[in-house]
């Protein structure tokens, strides 16, 4: 489990990042609503959830960052340096992403 800031490195490092659907997401107005979570998943395999900068609840749970927009998503895909989004709509469903070495030239200036 990780912060936004490692997350970002992990992405920019070759890291995939998964956006998975945890809710089917529905229209209200004009915005597209539901939850989905990111995790960055290494050549090996290995997985890295991203959670909240203040990760412990109440009862000192670790808490899985959930983001509830498609904007949200899109927003957050872009900060990590991504000129693309591809966002599932379906409960369950997951898109991969990974940095291409322009992108990665692109967020280091």
């Amino acid at each position: 489990m990780v912060t936004e800031p490692r997350f970002r490195d992990l992405a920019a490092s070759g890291y995939r990042v998964e956006v998975v659907c945890k809710a089917d997401a529905y229209k209200k107005g004009p915005n597209w609503h539901g939850v989905w979570i990111l995790r960055a998943v290494s050549d090996d395999g290995v997985e890295k959830l991203l959670v909240t900068a203040r990760t412990r609840t109440s009862r000192n749970d670790i808490k899985i960052r959930e983001i509830k927009t498609v904007t949200g998503v899109i927003s957050f895909l872009q900060g990590i340096g991504f000129s693309h989004a591809d966002i599932p709509l379906e409960e369950g469903k997951r898109t991969v992403h990974k940095l291409s070495s322009e992108e990665v030239a692109a967020r280091k200036t």
